[in-house]
């Protein structure tokens, strides 16, 4: 059990039955009355973002979450496999609970997959970049590299990505995945 005082930013608690994830937190001391916590918490099994204010001092349940390193191996169907690289087991994960991850995960590459109490999967954890080639775009202007401006670029997974206008078919970036933005050309 934590106190709501103890609060940091993305740790995992259990309130009324759901599985939650700290987002933001703020301590609100006012001026008449109890001191008390308002926070965004997401839901990890579904998602969904929600605000709720606790009283200061109460105490969660704080949740024990496990991240594995897997290996993407393939889509069957509406499940999509993920293998342990160090005991080689696999597991299946419906698309519907990682559809905004899928838009940065191919065939072979290595993601962190969360699990609740070493058993019930909750979804993948990505990093803050991922390196994806780019399949799809119009050839850049020549002289049109000293603007800023940007065009359309399909990458490997089908996202699609506003680039440089010097990026070219077949080149490996760097893509934000919070937001889907490009970072910069991969070394």
């Amino acid at each position: 059990m934590i106190s709501t005082n103890e609060f940091k930013t993305g740790q995992t608690i259990v309130h009324e039955g759901n599985l939650y994830s700290v987002i933001e937190f703020m301590h609100v001391k006012p001026g008449k009355g109890a001191a008390f916590v308002r926070t965004k918490l997401r839901n990890l099994r579904t998602g969904s973002v929600t605000d709720y204010t606790f009283n200061s001092g109460t105490k969660v349940e704080r949740a024990q979450i496990d991240k594995i390193m897997m290996q993407y191996l393939y889509i069957d169907g509406e499940k999509h496999i993920f293998m342990n690289t160090e005991d080689y087991e696999q597991i299946e994960i419906l698309g519907d609970q990682i559809k905004n991850e899928l838009k940065y995960i191919y065939e072979g590459v290595s993601v962190e997959v969360m699990f609740y109490n070493s058993s019930e999967i909750l979804g993948v954890s990505l990093p803050d970049k991922v390196v994806l080639e780019v399949k799809e775009t119009v050839p850049g202007v020549k002289g049109d590299t000293k603007t800023n401006a940007l065009k359309d670029a399909i990458m490997q997974t089908g996202i699609l990505v506003k680039v440089p206008m010097f990026i070219e078919e077949g080149e490996k970036i760097i893509v934000n995945t919070n937001d889907g933005s490009y970072v910069s050309r991969d070394k």
